[in-house]
């Protein structure tokens, strides 16, 4: 070892050099002396040592006077319970605020510094192994390694190459296993937040985070915090279950939710991130206006009250992880000392300045029952404060959970339990007998009775089994000891209506006294039902909070990448919106028969009117007519439909006859079936062979003389209006017409029938009465040509449909639209 360091004392290069140094070395040797002092200096390695000597005294002396054991009064082999009444008896002796004496805060902190330590197994462990006191102090160096020897002074650590070092043993407490989390930190989730890093071997990230991992586990740990490390190599299974796929990982762990921590890993962001954690209403802030509404609301909730006062503008972690923890018994609020709106809380309860405060608060809202105060409030004391407290003087039973813990079964003869209970009600006129079974529970509190009482109205259940065929019009008083989970309990009433008076108490007492002497002095029993949980939320509401923490999660799981745990999830929901949006579109944009090109009508064969509804029907299109609403014109409807039809809309007639009305009302509603899905358009039929001369007349009666009239072409016979179609604005007062245009070829069979025929024929219709038996055969083929031609009348419509719709049709104007009936030819 070279004498060029910065050691203060000569070092092992000064030991057997010569008395007698050269003219080279000063007179006063410096750090770069190499033993040639012009003096012989004997007194070198002496001085050396009576230093050493010394020092290592002070330091033993140092670190027995802070022995936690010592300070205490306790061996090393006392137990919690001893070291505990220990600490209580010196702590109220050496309390600032009992204690004058100047150095009596600092020896109260002393004392619990040293309690924290031996309370603590492991900080106990590490002490009696290595005399550590300082939780940053590393393991296994203590004060006691000024001596260490010379060989110790050349090594090498785990990390001087920086490869993966084999786990601490600290970390292996920490360790979770796949059956372990599920049956033990899972359920324990719920009670305090969990922190859990993800880790694995030959991980060079996870030794750079290790020194800011102990620093936080160190500072959370004691407030409450549970600590978990996860090997993603050994534990795979458990891994994935947290959706950690990389190491390193970190991730909170509450109310069996996980959330992955995302930011840079500094102790100061862990700890809001444990904060964030829990819930934002935990704690209530508590000022001059609301404190009394605050403590007055324990009948509500029935829960009792917990005042915090302290110095700090926020709320203390420690104190809202305990506020957590027992979240489901008492209601917890924090009051700033230094705000200016708390002066007269402060002033009513005296707080102390110096020292955090714990209130807590039953059924008397002026007094609180139990108080506590100290310097650096511990976890341990404020759960225990709270605990031994969690229930109010006479609780009110309103689930089957508090029944259980406030009467639990018996199990042993000594441990018996009896639940003294006063069936009542909310109204005004029981307060009284209430109010009086309160105060006689206060004045007769023993271990072995629980006092509580439940209203008839919510509990109904409860109360028919234990007063059965009794309508409960005043409060009434029993004792019971529960014998089994089934619900199984001993009972007996006490005799006599609960007024609360003198005489009742006194009652009471006796029967309670007579209980406790002779438990078979319960005589009746009965199977008791579940309690109704009065505190469950509405269905509703639960469903709107768990469908905001799912929202949460799949947000956090979207802005942080998590694809490979969103995979699933997103392509369920993006299949299932293109599937809706898909169809909406498809049916949106098309309608039917627009999806194929309308085709040039093929010649056919001719057919009968049943061989063509064969046809329409073998499409696999439903029946056109029961898609089409085609209503008839008649003295009825004509008003609604035509004079009175509102601005915009258009009625679309088809004129028919008796004979042609299946075939043209079929064939009608296949070439308008593409409109009808339009509301402004609307469909009618007229029978020519009722009103026939109504179309005359429209005729006759528009602008257009020229168009009015029969029709005398070779199409069609005079006056045969069977085929077309009205389109009839009865607003406006005009209206488009269609004529029918036979499209098809006359068929084979028919080619005799020429149009000279087809006049003789319409004429030998008006005249059917002369007809003679001899022309049968001549009137069927005559029969059968009219219905093919009949069917092609409207093979034109779609096209015509269209132009109306785009507004291009001539329309005709009339002056006013003819009546229906009473028209003469």
């Amino acid at each position: 070892m070279s004498a060029g360091g910065k050691s203060p004392h000569p070092g092992p290069s000064c030991r057997g050099k010569s008395p007698h140094p050269g003219p080279s070395c000063p007179p006063h040797p410096g750090p770069s002396c190499r033993g040639k002092s012009p003096h012989p200096r004997p007194s070198c390695p002496l001085v050396l040592a009576i230093f050493l000597l010394l020092s290592t005294d002070c330091m033993v002396e140092s670190s027995a006077g802070h022995d936690p054991y010592k300070i205490l009064g306790v061996s090393r082999s006392a137990s919690q319970a001893e070291i505990k009444k220990a600490y209580k008896n010196l702590a109220k002796e050496w309390h600032p605020d009992k204690n004058k004496d100047p150095s009596a805060e600092d020896m109260f902190i002393t004392i619990s510094k040293s309690y924290g330590i031996l309370s603590n197994e492991e900080r106990r462990a590490n002490f009696d192994r290595y005399g550590q006191m300082d939780d940053n102090q590393p393991f296994g160096q203590s004060h006691h390694q000024g001596f260490r020897s010379f060989h110790n002074g050349f090594y090498f650590d785990d990390s001087f190459f920086h490869f993966p070092r084999s786990r601490d043993f600290a970390d292996s407490k920490y360790l979770l296993h796949h059956a372990q989390f599920n049956s033990d930190v899972l359920p324990d989730s719920h009670k305090k937040p969990y922190l859990i890093k993800v880790t694995s071997e030959w991980c060079f990230a996870c030794i750079h985070m290790e020194p800011v991992w102990k620093e936080i586990v160190q500072a959370l740990e004691p407030l409450g915090v549970g600590i978990g490390i996860v090997d993603l190599g050994y534990e795979r299974r458990l891994a994935n279950q947290l959706g950690a796929h990389r190491a390193p990982s970190i991730i909170g762990l509450l109310n069996g939710r996980v959330t992955f921590f995302h930011q840079a890993i500094v102790p100061d962001y862990l700890r809001h991130f444990i904060e964030d954690l829990l819930p934002n209403k935990l704690v209530q802030k508590i000022t001059d206006d609301n404190y009394l509404h605050f403590l007055d609301s324990w009948h509500v909730d029935n829960k009792p009250r917990v005042l915090l006062f302290d110095q700090v503008a926020n709320v203390p972690l420690v104190y809202k992880l305990t506020a957590f923890a027992f979240r489901d018994y008492v209601n917890f609020g924090y009051v700033d000392q230094g705000d200016t709106h708390n002066i007269q809380l402060l002033q009513k309860f005296n707080i102390n300045w110096y020292a955090p405060t714990m209130l807590l608060f039953k059924e008397e809202t002026q007094k609180p029952v139990d108080i506590i105060q100290a310097r650096g409030m511990k976890r341990q004391i404020m759960e225990e404060f709270v605990s031994n407290n969690k229930f109010l003087q006479v609780p009110r039973l309103v689930n089957q959970q508090l029944f259980d813990e406030l009467c639990p079964v018996k199990q042993f003869h000594r441990r018996r339990k009896y639940c003294v209970l006063l069936i009542t009600s909310e109204d005004q006129a029981f307060l009284p007998g209430n109010k009086a079974f309160l105060d006689f529970a206060t004045a007769n509190r023993k271990e072995v009775l629980r006092f509580a009482y439940v209203y008839q109205r919510q509990q109904q259940p409860l109360c028919q089994a234990l007063l059965p065929n009794q309508d409960l019009l005043s409060p009434q008083v029993l004792i019971l000891e529960r014998r089994s989970p089934a619900g199984k309990v001993l009972y007996r009433s006490v005799i006599g209506v609960w007024n609360g008076s003198e005489e009742d108490k006194y009652r009471l007492h006796e029967h309670l006294e007579l209980v406790q002497k002779d438990p078979t002095y319960l005589t009746s029993d009965t199977t008791l039902p579940e309690l109704n949980n009065e505190m469950a939320p509405m269905f509703l509401i639960q469903w709107i909070n768990a469908a905001h923490d799912y929202v949460l999660q799949l947000y956090d799981d979207l802005l942080y990448s998590n694809w490979r745990e969103m995979m699933p999830i997103l392509s369920l929901i993006f299949s299932a919106l293109f599937i809706l949006f898909g169809t909406v579109i498809i049916q949106a944009f098309s309608e039917p028969g627009e999806s194929e090109p309308r085709k040039q009508a093929p010649k056919e064969q001719p057919q009968s009117e049943d061989d063509a509804s064969n046809r329409s029907n073998a499409s696999g299109r439903p029946p056109k007519k029961d898609f089409v609403e085609v209503t008839e014109l008649t003295d009825l409807t004509y008003t609604s439909n035509l004079l009175k039809l509102r601005p915009g809309h258009i009625n679309v007639v088809l004129v028919l006859t008796h004979a042609s009305k299946n075939t043209l009302l079929r064939k009608f509603a296949k070439e308008v079936f593409s409109f009808s899905g339009t509301q402004t358009i609307h469909f009618s039929f007229l029978n020519a062979d009722k009103h026939g001369h109504w179309m005359a007349a429209l005729l006759h009666g528009a602008s257009d003389t020229a168009s009015s009239g029969c029709h005398s072409d070779e199409d069609e016979d005079p006056c045969d209006y069977t085929g077309h179609v009205l389109a009839l604005n009865g607003y406006k007062k005009y209206f488009c017409h269609f004529r029918p245009v036979f499209t098809g070829d006359d068929p084979p069979s028919d080619t005799s029938l020429s149009a000279s025929s087809r006049k003789s024929r319409s004429r030998s219709r008006s005249s059917s009465d002369s007809r003679s038996r001899s022309h049968s055969r001549e009137e069927s083929k005559r029969g059968r040509a009219t219905s093919i031609e009949v069917h092609h009348k409207l093979d034109r419509l779609g096209l015509w449909m269209e132009r109306l719709m785009e507004g291009t049709l001539p329309r005709r104007q009339v002056s006013s639209w003819p009546n229906l009936h009473n028209l003469t030819p």
